[in-house]
């Protein structure tokens, strides 16, 4: 159930002013909103998903300054003025697909395609942050992040196809 600002007592409502997608977000949320629900409910952005929304399942992972973060955990109120990128955000302005977008279509990494953009923001945060030297490393940074579906031998080899197109942090 969604709490309507207005209805909210002002001492809980939070202007706030995100920076998504490295463009500027305004509204007022209840300040016990999460940045998963802020993003899907009152920015617009229905990309990120809510799969469990207790933290287990990374389906609604998103990148805060480059960093993997679980939405669903992470109140908009903690976010200030760190950039949030969603799976909207990725590709940049340029209009083509990032390489690890490429790199999940290439290796069919995805079958009902509910976690994969969960999936493709943490594959990417996998390789930016050093973790996909080798297959083993991947699966283990890649274990908070379920696939109902099992692809995930097709996500590690999408993950080693890009590692060399992207840049580490």
């Amino acid at each position: 159930m969604q709490i309507e600002p207005a209805t909210v007592p002002p001492a809980q409502r939070l202007d706030f002013t995100l920076d998504v997608n490295g463009r500027p977000q305004r509204g007022t949320v209840d300040v016990r909103t999460t940045l998963l629900d802020t993003l899907r409910e009152h920015i617009g952005l229905t990309g990120t998903k809510k799969g469990c929304d207790q933290g287990q399942c990374g389906a609604c992972t998103v990148h805060l300054d480059g960093h993997r973060v679980l939405s669903c955990l992470t109140l908009a109120a903690q976010v200030g003025t760190r950039k949030v990128t969603t799976i909207e955000g990725l590709a940049g302005t340029e209009g083509g697909l990032h390489p690890m977008q490429q790199a999940f279509i290439d290796h069919d990494a995805f079958q009902c395609g509910y976690c994969t953009p969960g999936q493709i923001m943490s594959a990417v945060a996998c390789v930016t942050e050093g973790h996909a030297d080798d297959a083993a490393e991947i699966r283990e940074y890649m274990s908070g992040n379920l696939c109902r579906c099992a692809a995930y031998p097709n996500i590690v080899a999408a993950i080693e196809q890009a590692r060399g197109s992207i840049r580490r942090a």
